[in-house]
């Protein structure tokens, strides 16, 4: 079994990240580079979260044979002595050889760093390029990613300055290489706290509030009326621009210099107004030398960019309004059936694509009804008390973990319990299901958030190149500090626990934080505590109140203007009927 089990998480993990991908972006659409770098991105960092916890018993393992190979009189001080005597170490299941596991975080680390902070943000500004050809788009990212290496190049040079004129450091390779990884670091620690402060609280509230059937109904509502807002302004941008492109293929004739990017711009856009542009043009005649009303090559660059925007917009919000119709009306129809005398679900509309047969034959209507109407409810709020009491043991964690003597963090406790008896499944289990919660709460923040139309996870592959390569980027920033704060919280790091132990492979390779005192014993202990007032500050809905005044319709019970949307939703659902 000796690696197995890091053979099987590979393939599972690569299968899962496909899967995922598959349902925000679109294989067919979008450009392959995209698809594999997003893919990449975001294999190496779930496959980050699922080995860890392998590490982690592998190193527990070596630790009990160190301690049972040495004895107090034969130890140099090098390592503690975990075994006061002889007694056996029990191999885990999962044990990784020695070797494999340091080369293997070695290979995943730079290959995330590589991706973030190089090949993604350029990859970002091609994708996004209107230019015509290769060189043109490459051009493009490269002038717009000068600003943005430049400024991490003087962050960095920030760093070297200050390891240079501190007398008590000397400056060197491996000191070098640290400085770089906890500058990256702290920045992704700095977001990693706060995506987690709002995750902790409002998963475990999302899922209590599933249970409400009268709740979900109204928020659907509310998404209706405004979605139908940003429907018609998608719908009226994709006409201005359309309208713009018509004039530029009237003006351009069939033997201007410029007509072959005019017909790459026509190329993007939707069939009917393709239809509609070819019908009204006369590609005999000729264009007149000497007028100077024609586009610049630049401008239609311009031009192409924001049909490629327009026309992805407005894709996506008429597929996400049929999606929205079908929630409504089945949520209308959960609401009609609790009160059903036969129990047994009733639709009011069918699905028009085919059932399976073995789902449609297990889930009858007699257990949908069931399902639905009585079952789900209870079993959502359950899993929202389970995650809440998950929720405040990390919370209590993160501002306890520090603490050695005694040891407070909740986490560090299980996993010490079980290293006594040497339990290897319990403490996979422990490490994962911890490490797991951890990253659901920061990682489903970075599906939820949208920065306007700049940043959006879009689901039944709705989502733009840019906003993939954009969560590439947020995933290869935030998983590092993310598995450094789970080890902290369960005292694997030796920069934590304060003993002189064998580290974990993964914390071998981020080097000793030392060099940077000032990060390593203040800023990674320190601020994590902040998750305290970022929880408050999600179970008040601090956020959503100022997003509300500023004029950003949220969905707020007591809102009069939320009132109003859900009345305009609900009529527009009536209509859609």
């Amino acid at each position: 079994m000796s690696g197995a089990a890091l053979g099987l998480e590979i393939v599972f993990v690569f299968f899962l990240a496909l899967f995922l991908l598959h349902r925000y972006g679109d294989f067919k659409k979008q450009h392959r580079l995209v698809i594999i770098a997003t893919l990449l991105a975001w294999y190496l960092c779930f496959l980050i979260v699922f080995i860890l916890p392998l590490d982690v018993s592998t190193t527990i393992y070596n630790r009990c044979k160190l301690a049972v190979n040495s004895s107090p009189a034969e130890s140099n001080g090098s390592y503690v002595t975990l075994a006061p005597s002889k007694q056996k170490c029990f191999k885990p299941w999962s044990y990784i050889p020695d070797g494999i596991m340091p080369i293997f975080w070695r290979v995943v680390y730079w290959t995330s760093q590589f991706l973030t902070w190089i090949l993604l943000p350029f990859m970002q500004s091609y994708a996004r390029s209107g230019g015509f050809s290769i060189t043109g788009k490459i051009k493009t990212a490269l002038i717009e990613n000068a600003i943005y290496y430049g400024t991490y190049l003087l962050i960095f040079g920030a760093f070297l300055i200050y390891v240079a004129v501190n007398p008590n450091f000397n400056l060197q390779w491996n000191q070098l290489q640290t400085i770089g990884i906890a500058a990256a670091n702290t920045w992704g620690l700095f977001l990693l706290v706060l995506l987690l402060g709002y995750g902790l609280v409002e998963i475990p509230r999302s899922h209590w509030n599933g249970a409400k059937r009268g709740y979900l109904l109204m928020k659907t509502y509310f998404k209706a009326a405004k979605l139908m807002t940003e429907k018609a302004d998608a719908e009226e941008n994709l006409e201005d621009i359309m309208e713009e492109v018509r004039k530029v293929s009237e003006s351009i004739k069939y033997n201007h210099p410029l007509r072959k990017c005019v017909d790459t711009i026509l190329k993007k856009c939707p069939t009917e107004y393709q239809e509609r542009m070819g019908r009204n043009m006369d590609d005999y005649e000729d264009f007149d030398e000497r007028q100077n009303s024609y586009p610049s090559e630049k401008s239609l660059a311009k031009l192409h960019k924001q049909v490629i925007y327009s026309v992805q917009r407005h894709r996506r919000t008429q597929v996400q309004w049929q999606i929205l119709l079908e929630q409504a009306f089945y949520l209308e129809d959960v609401a009609k059936n609790e009160s059903s005398a036969t129990r047994q679900f009733v639709h009011t509309f069918h699905s028009q694509e085919p059932e399976n047969k073995i789902i449609q034959y297990f889930y009858t209507p007699t257990v949908e009804w069931y399902w639905e109407c009585l079952l789900r409810p209870w079993f959502y709020r359950v899993l929202a008390v389970v995650l809440a009491t998950f929720s405040v043991i990390v919370v209590w964690s993160e501002c306890t973990f520090f603490s050695t003597k005694p040891v407070l963090s909740l986490f560090a406790v299980f996993i010490q319990l079980a290293e006594k008896t040497y339990n290897y499944i319990y403490i996979e289990m422990a490490c994962f299901l911890t490490i797991f919660f951890l990253s659901i709460c920061v990682y489903s923040t970075v599906f939820r958030i949208r920065v306007f139309n700049y940043y959006y996870l879009a689901s039944h592959h709705q989502t733009d190149a840019y906003s993939l390569l954009f969560s590439g980027m947020l995933f290869c920033r935030l998983t590092p500090p993310l598995c450094l704060n789970f080890l902290g919280l369960t005292h694997m790091d030796a920069t934590i626990s304060h003993k002189n132990t064998q580290p974990t492979a993964y914390t071998s390779i981020m080097g000793s934080m030392r060099v940077l005192s000032f990060i390593a014993d203040g800023f990674y202990i320190y601020y994590p505590m902040l998750v305290v007032i970022l929880c408050i500050a999600t179970y008040f809905s601090l956020g959503t109140r100022c997003l509300n005044l500023l004029g950003f319709q949220q969905f707020m019970g007591d809102s009069e203007m939320t009132s109003d949307l859900i009345d305009e939703g609900k009529e527009l659902i009536r209509r859609g009927k």
